[in-house]
């Protein structure tokens, strides 16, 4: 299939560093190799179409009884959104009970988070996620608490096991980031790949085993939605300008 990836993937990817990702994680997971191969083919068409690499960190390959859809990840999704130009840096983080953590809503609206370390961080009270603008406006970000978070999860049909089960932190910075999303500037490229991951996450199949393991050691990065449509993570590579 190398000529039909070259003619979805965008110019900067190659299609041979696509084709290595796929064999790689592919061979690493027996569900993929006994899937339906028409799906997990589609499904490798459209992660290139979107222009992301199915590593487990941009997009992933996840199994749905023996179907295989493809799944953009928070990386992934971060990428569309920078390239509308106005997006500075994005970042998502945990809140646990022992960091200080300062809320301000109003018109001085702020986020103080100043996590323990080093030190017992205690056990996670909610998630936050942060958007700066390069053109110098006011930060915007969103806060949720564990109750929120867990009512996300709730209507999550992969709320009982994969990523929800074994990296709660993980899917916690997804669900605010998605929801920061709502109000972020993106370009249309962004907004379809949004409104696709609602929609695969929308249908009713059955309910999903979900294992990826990437070509570098990585959580699993599945996004997840709410009610109101909303999904995801953070970026390690802005990570370091946390709050």
């Amino acid at each position: 299939m190398t000529g039909e990836f070259r003619n979805a993937l965008p110019s900067h990817i190659k299609p041979e560093k696509f084709q290595r990702v796929v064999m790689t994680v592919v061979q690493q997971n027996q569900g993929l190799m006994n899937a339906d191969r028409k799906s997990l083919l589609a499904s490798c068409l459209k992660c290139a179409a979107d222009g992301l690499i199915p590593d487990g960190r941009e997009a992933a390959l996840v199994m749905f009884g023996q179907q295989v859809q493809y799944m953009p990840m928070l990386a992934g999704i971060q990428k569309r959104i920078r390239n509308s130009g106005e997006i500075a840096s994005i970042q998502a983080h945990v809140i646990y009970e022992n960091d200080h953590f300062v809320w301000h809503q109003g018109v001085d609206a702020s986020i103080e988070h100043r996590p323990l370390f080093p030190g017992d961080r205690g056990k996670a009270i909610g998630a936050y996620a942060v958007a700066k603008f390069k053109d110098g406006s006011d930060p915007q970000f969103e806060v949720m608490d564990v109750a929120a978070i867990e009512k996300v999860r709730a209507v999550s049909r992969a709320g009982k096991s994969g990523p929800w089960v074994q990296w709660w932190d993980e899917m916690a910075r997804k669900t605010v980031f998605r929801r920061l999303s709502k109000w972020l500037p993106m370009d249309t490229e962004a907004e379809d790949l949004m409104r696709r991951d609602d929609e695969n996450d929308a249908q009713d199949v059955a309910a999903p085993t979900i294992r990826v393991e990437a070509e570098a050691p990585s959580k699993l990065d599945a996004l997840e939605r709410d009610d109101d449509g909303v999904v995801l993570e953070e970026t390690r590579e802005l990570e370091g300008s946390a709050a």
